[in-house]
């Protein structure tokens, strides 16, 4: 038996584009300001998904209050330049247009603020595929990735525990704030989780492709 459904909730970053240059380099220049030196964007990667806020303070030891500059600091570049800095992830876009032609109802719930989001969605020829887009706050309010799917669920007119809606997303964080609002989460591993993050999160299936990621969202995925 195969569990299919009718909305289906998107992360942004790792997911529908790949961010990485221009999130690591906006903490790069963050972390600059104060007086941080990291040369390697590999090595910040691991900003990418989890709330900024959080990520500073687990990764640099920033207190709150460092955490508010360095998200300060991180969004001068990132308002200008590192915004763009992305592109759509190979295959999203046809897969996309499928779900769609499909009578798939689609929405972005991201993390990321609301108005960076809708920018990104806009110049990539995304947003015509999303009927509600939710990101945060730029004061930090809804910064909680649960907070961000419950009022993706608000504005799509469902509830929590619908077996009608599904995550999708790259992080763990994404996962795990759908089994907080009662959906079930599908992992991607084309973005940027580490081995064995997904699964140990609770998804109900991970897609290594887009390729696959589609066929899970067309066919359904197999449940017990």
């Amino acid at each position: 038996m195969n569990r299919t459904y009718s909305y289906l909730l998107f992360d942004l970053d790792g997911t529908l584009t790949d961010p990485k240059e221009g999130i690591t380099r906006c903490v790069q220049y963050a972390l600059k300001s104060f007086g941080i030196e990291a040369p390697n964007l590999d090595q910040l990667v691991c900003f990418i998904g989890p709330p900024l806020r959080e990520s500073f303070q687990k990764y640099y030891g920033m207190s709150q209050s460092e955490a508010e500059t360095a998200v300060s600091k991180y969004r001068e570049r990132f308002s200008e330049i590192g915004k763009f800095e992305n592109n759509v992830i190979p295959g999203i876009l046809p897969m996309l247009e499928t779900l769609k032609k499909a009578g798939k109802i689609m929405a972005v719930a991201t993390s990321k603020p609301f108005v960076f989001a809708t920018q990104i969605l806009e110049k990539y020829g995304l947003n015509p595929y999303f009927s509600v887009v939710v990101g945060s706050e730029l004061d930090g309010t809804r910064d909680a990735k649960e907070e961000v799917i419950l009022e993706a669920l608000n504005q799509l007119g469902l509830t929590k525990n619908t077996n009608d809606a599904v995550m999708i997303g790259d992080r763990k964080h994404d996962i795990l704030g759908a089994k907080k609002c009662g959906l079930d989460g599908i992992g991607v591993k084309f973005g940027y989780a580490e081995e064995g993050e997904l699964e140990k999160a609770g998804a109900i299936a991970v897609a290594a492709t887009v390729e696959e990621l589609q066929k899970l969202l067309m066919d359904g995925v197999k449940w017990n």
